[in-house]
């Protein structure tokens, strides 16, 4: 089998999304230029996803493309900042096809274009390994205004955006849980395609206290804000909200708490801005729901309706 080659590959599908940033340089340099707007400032991710772990090897090329940049543009989202560009690492098995390349090319068009960012550069390398593929993001940011998860404090709110335990239920359908096929279309395409809450993220600057995206579940997410801003938290069980697919679906609570791969942000606010969080909820025709409240004493206790301590770690994925 023929294979593009490096400098091949890199003219063919990278090339062309590049084009439309001129510090990108068409991807004839080392690196890329960026000019930064007046008073804002540079917001910088990096993830991640390989083959079986982040993602299976028979999903569709386009989805791996985009669900590579989504998990990107969410770490944006949580910090409220607005995408301005990424650079890739593909590290690409020899069994490969250029086939299977294109289609990922395609995908990274389409979501670029849709959330208005170039590729700026990267780097690609061949291994006897998993196909591995790491992104960076970088975004801007009012200076000072970026959402942190240091800022919770006793008295906070907790929310979450959107519905969760979909993306947990879909990989679980993916390996074999039985469903009707309207659940699994729904399901399997929460997991395979995350949701970036990009404009519910800008909306927070100045609203929320602190703020996170939910990638490696509610309560190990939760967990993060906790220790970073030095507070502890209870979290109603009873009050997380779940899709209608989802709630009737065993295990459906579980995932909502533990799950992970979820992309929706969850933050903490004042009590005495829920009127505020209400009305924006209705003006992005995005549902926000509280789910429970920040304390001065460290720890996260779970509860049920009847205010019963659930058993439950914190839980979540964690790689080791």
């Amino acid at each position: 089998m023929t294979l593009l080659g490096e400098f091949a590959l890199i003219d063919r599908l990278l090339k062309p999304l590049a084009r439309g940033y001129p510090g990108a340089l068409g991807l004839t340099d080392d690196a890329a230029l960026v000019d930064l707007p007046r008073g804002r400032q540079l917001v910088i991710a990096k993830d991640a996803i390989v083959a079986d772990v982040h993602f299976l090897s028979g999903d569709p090329p386009e989805l791996i493309a985009g669900k590579l940049l989504r998990v990107n543009l969410s770490d944006l989202a949580a910090m409220g900042a607005d995408p301005l560009g990424y650079l890739t690492v593909l590290a690409r098995p020899l069994a490969l096809t250029d086939a299977w390349l294109e289609r990922f090319a395609a995908g990274l068009a389409a979501d670029q274009q849709r959330f208005g960012l170039h590729l700026l550069g990267g780097d690609t390398v061949s291994t006897p390994g998993p196909l591995t593929l790491t992104l960076t993001i970088l975004g801007t940011v009012p200076k000072g205004q970026a959402l942190l998860r240091s800022g919770a404090k006793p008295g906070d709110d907790v929310w979450v955006s959107g519905t969760l335990g979909d993306a947990a239920l879909g990989l679980r359908v993916l390996r074999g849980l039985a469903v009707t096929e309207d659940e699994a279309l729904a399901l399997v395409d929460r997991y395979r395609t995350p949701r970036p809450r990009l404009a519910l993220g800008r909306a927070l600057r100045g609203l929320a206290t602190a703020a996170i995206d939910v990638s490696d579940g509610l309560v190990a997410d939760l967990g993060h804000i906790l220790d970073t801003s030095g507070v502890g938290a209870v979290l109603d069980a009873s009050l997380l909200p779940l899709s209608p697919i989802g709630c009737g679906i065993p295990g459906a609570r579980e995932a909502a708490l533990t799950g992970g791969d979820d992309y929706e942000l969850q933050f903490t606010a004042p009590t005495e801005r829920r009127a505020e969080l209400e009305a924006l909820a209705a003006r992005l025709d995005h549902d926000l729901t509280r789910i429970g409240n920040i304390r001065a004493e460290p720890g996260l206790d779970v509860i049920d309706a009847d205010g019963r301590r659930l058993d439950l770690d914190r839980g979540g994925w964690r790689h080791f």
